[in-house]
């Protein structure tokens, strides 16, 4: 996966979030502690969620879910729909960055077990994974950065999103099936070897599944589980590790491992960008002054935008400085908006790097072309959605 240059990357993240967030704090420290309030516990939240999802990659339940695909029943239409069900849960439950990093290279394994094209699963896996990150506050960094000034539980989010989320996903669904309805019944290169995950038999443990349970259940129930739901990927990466004295490794290199597959230097770059642009928009009332006078669908209009000009999550931590008036609208335009472009999210990235390592082409313009019909079509839907239910 290229360790290396994802390495060096990441600590130069690192180095600039740094520098961001000193400048915050040598500028206008009140600022940057409002921003650095703000913003922590959706970094500790996702930062967990994410350790989660490295232990059930480890533990095999992406892989056991491949298999289920590879042998699903109903032709290759039936694939597809299954791989947007996979994509739409996992994101939910544990955050689109570990859907599209951990469940893109099982959708090439199954379609190509399967004999067919690889293309529509690889579209599904990004497209679907960002418009299905509506639901919980941990499915995108962004929900969690706005509903700092909400103060809902995963529950209460969750009810005021779920008709919105399923929208949604339909309507991207929808785009996709009629983007690929040629090639979905299209036969593909035959499988070559399987995902890591995929291929080694030996590794299953007992940590992974109630792990992602103890987490989903945490983030429906508490106001604030990021505390929680980092400490359920803590225990569940040390039980994990002392399992594999059985298979002759090190647990302390097992927990090393984890940790450099984690990217705590991105994370923690990632975090100090978050604070510096926080700051500008406590600083600078420009974004909050314009985000008063427009409606909800200005509102998500100018949340998607900002997304593909800044990536979306700055263009939160900017928008969300201030409560918005219309914060629903808001996430619309910031967690479907990035389908319209490859700045739009960090998911992008990942999913790139994820095709790559199954060894197969990411098709980087195919996604552009039909997110930016899907993404508008999508967040129409959504808001409508958000209109009846009378949220803004």
């Amino acid at each position: 996966m290229h360790a290396r240059p994802m390495t060096r990357n990441g600590w130069t993240l690192a180095g600039l979030g740094a520098a961001c967030a000193a400048a915050a704090a040598a500028a206008d420290p009140p600022a940057a502690r409002g921003a650095a309030a703000q913003d922590w516990q959706a970094f500790v939240l996702v930062g967990g969620l994410l350790l989660v999802g490295l232990v059930a990659e480890e533990d095999r339940l992406f892989a056991s879910a491949g298999e289920s695909l590879a042998a699903t029943r109903g032709g290759r239409r039936a694939l597809f729909a299954w791989s947007i069900g996979l994509v739409a849960v996992v994101t939910a439950v544990l955050n689109l960055d570990t859907s599209v990093a951990f469940v893109t290279p099982v959708l090439v394994y199954a379609a190509r077990r399967r004999g067919a094209d690889e293309e529509p699963v690889l579209l599904v896996a990004l497209l679907v994974s960002n418009a299905a990150s509506l639901l919980l506050p941990g499915a995108n960094l962004t929900n969690l950065i706005v509903l700092g000034h909400l103060h809902l539980s995963g529950a209460r989010f969750a009810a005021r999103m779920g008709p919105a989320w399923i929208v949604a996903i339909l309507v991207t669904a929808g785009v996709l099936a009629v983007a690929t309805r040629d090639e979905r019944g299209a036969a593909s290169a035959p499988a070559a070897s399987p995902p890591r995950s995929l291929g080694d038999r030996e590794r299953r443990s007992v940590v992974g599944l109630p792990a992602v349970a103890a987490a989903a259940v945490l983030t429906l129930a508490l106001p604030s589980p990021a505390v929680p739901v980092a400490g359920v990927g803590v225990v569940a990466a040390c039980v994990r590790a002392a399992g594999v004295r059985r298979q002759g490794r090190a647990p302390l290199e097992e927990l090393r491992r984890l940790a450099t597959s984690l990217g705590l230097p991105v994370l923690a770059g990632l975090f100090g960008v978050a604070v510096g642009v926080g700051s500008l928009g406590r600083a600078w009332a420009g974004p909050a002054h314009l985000l008063g006078h427009l409606g909800s669908w200005g509102t998500a209009g100018m949340g998607a935008l900002a997304s593909v000009v800044l990536n979306n999550l700055p263009a939160a931590t900017l928008l969300a400085a201030h409560r918005p008036a219309h914060p629903f609208s808001l996430l619309v335009g910031l967690d479907i908006g990035p389908n319209l472009f490859v700045t739009g999210s960090l998911a992008w990235f990942l999913w790139a790097r994820a095709a790559r390592s199954a060894g197969s082409r990411p098709p980087v313009a195919r996604a552009t072309r039909v997110g930016l019909i899907a993404a508008p079509a999508a967040m129409a839907g959504a808001l409508a959605m958000l209109a009846l239910m009378g949220l803004r």
